[in-house]
């Protein structure tokens, strides 16, 4: 029997999440053992060279003056933010809880369109927004007891692609996908090696480190594949809250390869996070285009 086109596309998204959530728990893993800046621009080439490839495929060039657009460049300067400090979030911190404050980037986009590109947002995802938001309060719980101050790297790298995802919106629709992949990966590499310089101490990637690195480039560059047919297969509203099923196998991941065991806190901000903006984005009355031309992972 042929699968309905919701189901298919919500398949697809399913699959980028789990792909995405294979990607951080490989890097996660790679930077036990090596500098994370080091991972970082190892994993940026690795996503570079793929989709410099697959833009060749398509027939578009690699470079484009339009990287140096304007929006194109606060867009880059975003997705640096909100690779940087994810990535030292989820290095530094569990992976459970820099996944579950990173669901909260949906949240952020409604928010940011609304102040910043004159979208009209009605007052119940406005009410998401804000529940959305007391759910980041309650995993992060500031002030009380076990508190984890760098669990706010996690919060400014949700902000970087929140940014990054509202400065997509405004991309020039002459670049492809494929392009602002390369434009995305480019950005990590350089951002990587940045980090790398002010570590210090390079060192030569074992054998299971750069197995990991690889598996993480093969991961992110299937997952955005995914996420792409998936935000072009089926109605939008109906596929793009599959993407909250990132969070589900980012908590399997971390329980079973690195021993997390969230609290009853971090559930429930969890709970409250995906359940807004799950509301939120199914009270959206249109399709959003940086669905679609997002840049791999967040």
């Amino acid at each position: 029997m042929a699968l309905s086109e919701n189901l298919r596309g919500s398949l697809w998204m399913t699959a980028a999440m789990a792909g995405f959530a294979v990607e951080d728990m490989s890097l996660k893993a790679a930077a036990e053992s090596l500098p994370l800046g080091e991972v970082l621009a190892l994993f940026g080439l690795l996503g570079l060279a793929a989709f410099a490839v697959m833009t060749r495929r398509q027939g578009s060039p690699v470079w484009t003056r339009g990287y140096l657009g304007r929006t194109l460049l606060i867009r880059s300067g975003f997705e640096a933010m909100g690779r940087l400090f994810y990535a030292l979030a989820f290095v530094l911190t569990p992976l459970t809880v820099a996944s579950a404050i990173l669901q909260a980037a949906p949240l952020v986009v409604v928010a940011g369109a609304a102040l910043f590109l004159g979208e009209r947002v009605g007052w119940r995802r406005w009410s998401a927004v804000a529940v959305g938001f007391a759910g980041v309060l309650l995993i992060l719980r500031p002030g009380v007891a076990g508190w984890d101050a760098l669990s706010l790297l996690a919060v400014a790298g949700m902000v970087g692609f929140a940014g990054r995802d509202i400065a997509t919106r405004a991309a020039p629709p002459a670049l492809t996908n494929m392009q602002l992949g390369v434009a995305g990966f480019a950005i990590l590499a350089l951002v990587g090696a940045g980090l790398a310089l002010v570590e210090g101490h390079p060192a030569f990637p074992g054998p299971a480190a750069a197995a990991l690195i690889a598996a993480a480039g093969a991961a992110g560059v299937a997952a955005y594949f995914a996420l792409t047919v998936a935000m072009r297969t089926g109605d939008v509203g109906a596929v793009t809250p599959f993407r909250y099923t990132r969070l589900i196998f980012a908590m399997i991941l971390g329980m079973a390869v690195f021993g997390e065991r969230p609290d009853l806190l971090t559930w429930a901000g969890s709970l409250l996070v995906v359940g807004s903006g799950t509301f939120a984005l199914l009270r959206a009355r249109r399709p959003a285009p940086l669905d679609i031309r997002a840049s791999g992972s967040i």
